[in-house]
């Protein structure tokens, strides 16, 4: 199947060749036409696996007819769960739209709504934006919502982790009612099928995500250490293995500073970034990161679904997530596009439970390797793969 079999124009098909791809994801094989279509859609389908073009090609095939012809007013809009998501949709539309006459920007919070009120000014095609800095805009009259004809909810789970139920609701009972309706979602969890329910009538649906949780191109393996070993036990593998690049992954703000002054005081140059730090610096620091510039980014988990580079190596999980689909998400960073990827996670006792989750999750146990010098005084017992939370265990 080549993309020139999915109903996609001359103009489209040639940006998708210049930005390199060869040929269709599963995502978007079975989700483009759907779109084309005009139907609302229910998928799931996880990070790396090429979601954002499944919804985005469509949706400029489906506006390039006509462009926005209202101040304030915008065509399609797409929800985000953050701002780094957002400008990475907004990137990824620029590069499609490259040959057809259509508008797009970005609108999230942490940063002066000014310039983007200003963007918004003579209508948009598209409309990336996080739900806060949405309603925050709407209130103030910069936008309108009368003239959309498509809705995306992009990591619609994601979304409602966060708190966003309350704005996405908000801004659903403002749009007509009469659009097309897409909710893309890493998992269809009960919260994100309620979602549907209340917000998507008569929807196809297609799951790309149930049977890939654990992609054969990361090469997923752990090592299992002493919770206050882990920072030299982490030097240490950048020293021995000359890693050029790698994402960190670690659960608290805190937690990221001290692990980069840590990383420092052994030689070895790394950056924080979590909700923190102000928009600029994260934007900043993710270009840097694209570019080489900076080799390890240590993140919260702000970054798990916000950085989009294309061969990225490594993901490390100096901390295990909770709960299980963010692992998923985060070794989704690395083997996009069917690349090769390495996928790390250091283990200690008190992570038993996360690990438990983890690896029930992925259906097998990850591959453990020992590391001389670092081998745990407080062992860490082998998964129960059946193992479920006490708060889902029934009574």
């Amino acid at each position: 199947m080549s993309f020139s079999n999915l109903g996609l124009s001359k103009p489209i098909l040639e940006a998708i060749r210049e930005v390199g791809y060869d040929k269709p994801t599963n995502i978007q094989d079975k989700a483009i036409p759907i779109v084309l279509s005009g139907k609302n859609l229910i998928a799931a389908a996880q990070t790396g696996t090429g979601k954002t073009a499944s919804f985005v090609l469509p949706i400029l095939e489906r506006l390039s007819a006509s462009t926005t012809q209202k101040k304030k007013r915008f065509r399609a809009l797409i929800l985000t769960p953050t701002r780094e998501l957002a400008i990475q949709v907004n990137a990824s539309i620029e590069k499609y739209a490259k040959h057809v006459n259509l508008t797009s920007t970005a609108v999230y919070g942490g940063v002066d709504d000014g310039p983007q009120r200003q963007k918004l000014i003579d209508g948009i095609d598209i409309l990336v934006a996080t739900p806060g800095r949405l309603i925050d805009l709407y209130g103030k009259r910069a936008v309108h919502f009368e003239e959309a004809e498509v809705l995306v909810l992009d990591e619609a789970d994601r979304m409602l982790d966060m708190g966003f139920i309350e704005d996405i609701n908000k801004i659903i009972a403002r749009l007509p009612q009469d659009i097309q309706n897409l909710l893309f979602s890493a998992t269809l969890s009960n919260p994100v099928r309620d979602l549907a329910k209340s917000a998507i009538d008569h929807a196809e649906e297609i799951s790309i995500a149930k049977h890939s949780a654990s992609k054969a191109n990361i090469e997923q393996w752990i090592t299992t250490v002493d919770k206050d070993k882990k920072s030299s036990l982490l030097a240490h593998l950048i020293n021995k293995h000359q890693w050029q690049q790698a994402l960190i992954f670690i659960e608290t703000k805190h937690g990221a500073a001290k692990l980069a002054a840590q990383l420092e005081k052994r030689g070895i140059k790394a950056e924080p970034f979590h909700s923190g730090r102000s928009q600029n610096i994260r934007t900043q620091l993710l270009e840097q990161f694209k570019n080489g510039e900076i080799a390890y980014l240590i993140a919260t988990g702000v970054g798990s679904r916000g950085i989009d580079i294309s061969e990225l190596p490594l993901v490390i999980n100096y901390d295990l997530p909770y709960p299980a689909d963010e692992y998923v998400h985060r070794i989704g960073r690395t083997g996009r596009a069917d690349a090769k990827g390495e996928a790390i996670s250091l283990v200690s006792k008190d992570n038993f439970k996360n690990l438990c989750m983890i690896e029930s999750r992925l259906g097998h146990l990850l591959e453990r390797r020992v590391i001389e010098g670092f081998e745990p005084k407080k062992e860490v017992p082998i998964s129960i793969l059946n193992y479920v939370p006490k708060s889902k265990r029934r009574s």
